[in-house]
């Protein structure tokens, strides 16, 4: 859920930073405050348009950004750790958006410079905004259809449906390839049984390409190690003069004799015996390597073939020398398959009509499940919005079928939320309801109904309550709190009855500074909350009549 938004002159803002909490959070304030830029600022740090416009007057720079808590079974967080942008240090994400004048816009994900597109589609899983289309998430088929499945608790019977369409067309695909292969099956056959011969001669083994260049690099170099082994023989020990090992020798035994007059010098001689011990030990084992060390031009010139041989071979398959048995068996086995051609067709098309027969039966029973949630579904949203003062609306989730020439990896069907929000017109997507108000309300609504299975976190109402009153009001407030039990959820108002379902209440007001008009939005504590209330019941003159109502109504909505 969002935790925190900050702001820095955008439109009218000077400077802002809210904390936000879980729950309903109200905001309300004087027609033309300025409630809307809040949703507009947020709308930025989601990757919305960006325009110069935005920047408040007499500045150079706007910049806003969002944080936000989450959880790691959410989509957001999955997202992240896909894209490889997720925090450390704890389950959470910042956005920033930062807008400057004459030259393009930057976007950032916990720090960390990203292209606007990833900035929209995090900002996707985070927020829905209800009442303007930007992050309108309602909106979109896809999403339409995720929602029904998850009403219906079907994410299961999706999963097998879309593994068994992959098996299924991944069949066809070899099947096809094997088709074109076979119309120049002579051609083929040639170059795959010549590549083949030649990674089947090579014979190169899955891990031989590192012993191959250790040995090459020691006999190249033999010379060298050689000369250096033996230099190092005669400093420790071959030396008759300055030999080292002989010296360490006598300086222990030059101490062992001095310890009789003073015992410290003993533990110098062990010290000084344990290294010479180490020093005869290295010795005899470098005189050992210096025995072994081989000297054969031959087998460097074998190597020198054997690798130069590889290196063609992995040049000419463009792939990496330890790469080439798996390409011998790559190509092993599509030789195979066209020698066989018939035989392997005829096997292909036995496993593609078991795997169509298979994936037609899942999703018929992902469609009768479906049509059966449809209903349900319908008539639960079709009752919130009438409860929200929509009499003779209507909802319906169409299910339209695609055929089986066009399957699916989702299903059989295509999904589309619709709607009427007056009695007597007819249903059409909900995509092209032009009300914003009517928009609102049956989001609301459709919030309500699947509240238990939402996947996006925070969910912003603007317009919600246009056109309503008294009764209607009330119960719009109380279906945003009830919403707000499962996720955070914003509203901006101008009904005292909504307003007064919050959990949270924030102000937002204008002033002039310095012939400039400021916006602010604060939270209010209890006792000017009651005014804000009263406010908007009673116009600028309150009464002790309002205050007491506003309190009431406060009251009751927390009991």
């Amino acid at each position: 859920m969002l935790r925190q938004l900050f702001i820095r002159d955008f439109a009218i803002i000077h400077g802002l930073e809210l904390e936000l909490g879980p729950g309903l959070t109200v905001v309300t304030g004087e027609t033309g405050a300025g409630k809307s830029i809040l949703i507009d600022a947020l709308d930025l740090a989601l990757g919305g348009r960006a325009e110069s416009g935005v920047i408040r007057q007499g500045c150079q720079r706007s910049e806003v950004s969002a944080a936000f808590e989450m959880q790691p079974s959410q989509d957001a967080a999955r997202w992240m750790e896909e894209h490889d942008l997720a925090a450390d240090a704890d389950e959470q994400c910042v956005l920033r958006r930062v807008i400057e004048s004459g030259k393009p816009s930057r976007a950032y994900i916990n720090g960390r410079p990203v292209p606007l597109q990833l900035l929209r589609e995090l900002g996707e899983h985070l927020v829905d905004i209800h009442g303007q289309h930007e992050h309108q998430s309602l909106l979109r088929r896809d999403v339409q259809r995720q929602i029904l499945d998850d009403y219906a608790g079907l994410a299961a019977d999706l999963s097998r449906v879309s593994d068994c369409h992959a098996r299924w067309k991944a069949l066809q695909a070899r099947r096809d390839t094997l088709g074109r292969e076979g119309s120049d099956r002579d051609r083929r056959l040639e170059l795959l049984r010549h590549e083949v011969d030649e990674l089947r001669t090579l014979d190169l083994g899955a891990d031989e390409i590192a012993g191959l260049e250790e040995e090459h690099s020691r006999l190249a170099n033999a010379s060298e190690l050689l000369e250096g082994a033996q230099v190092v023989a005669n400093t420790l020990y071959d030396d008759d003069e300055a030999a080292l090992a002989p010296s360490l020798a006598r300086s222990v035994s030059r101490l062992e004799t001095l310890s009789v007059h003073d015992a410290r010098l003993g533990g110098i001689a062990v010290l000084l015996s344990e290294a010479s011990i180490r020093m005869d030990e290295a010795a005899g084992q470098l005189h050992q390597y210096i025995d072994s060390l081989d000297m054969d031009p031959q087998r460097l010139q074998w190597l020198d073939q054997r690798i130069g041989a590889v290196n063609d071979l992995a040049r000419k398959h463009r792939v990496r020398a330890e790469e080439l048995p798996a390409v011998l068996d790559r190509l092993a086995t599509e030789l195979a398959d066209i020698e066989n051609l018939e035989v392997s067709l005829e096997a292909l098309e036995h496993e593609i009509d078991a795997a169509r027969t298979e994936y037609f039966a899942l999703a018929r029973q992902l469609s009768a499940a479906r049509r059966k949630a449809a209903g349900r579904l319908s008539d639960e949203v079709r009752g919130q919005m009438q409860g929200l003062g929509m009499g003779g609306a209507e909802f319906a989730v169409d299910l339209t079928p695609v055929g089986e020439d066009h399957a699916l990896p989702t299903g059989l069907e295509q999904v589309e939320f619709q709607v009427s929000a007056n009695a007597g017109q007819t249903l059409k997507p909900l995509a092209k309801v032009a009300s914003g108000g009517e928009l609102s309300r049956i989001s609301l609504a459709l919030q309500v109904a699947i509240s238990r299975v939402g996947r996006i976190p925070t969910l912003i109402f603007d317009e919600v309550d246009v056109g309503i009153g008294g009764a209607v009001s009330e119960v719009v407030g109380l279906q945003l709190r009830t919403l707000g039990a499962q996720r955070q959820v914003i509203c901006i108002t101008h009904l005292p009855q909504v307003a007064a379902q919050g959990n949270h209440h924030l102000q937002v007001s204008k002033s002039s500074e310095d012939g400039t008009t400021v916006t602010r939005i604060a939270p209010l504590p209890q006792k000017e909350r009651v005014k804000e209330i009263a406010r908007m019941l009673g116009g600028v003159e309150i009464t002790r009549q309002t205050l007491a109502l506003a309190s009431d109504m406060i009251n009751r909505a927390s009991a």
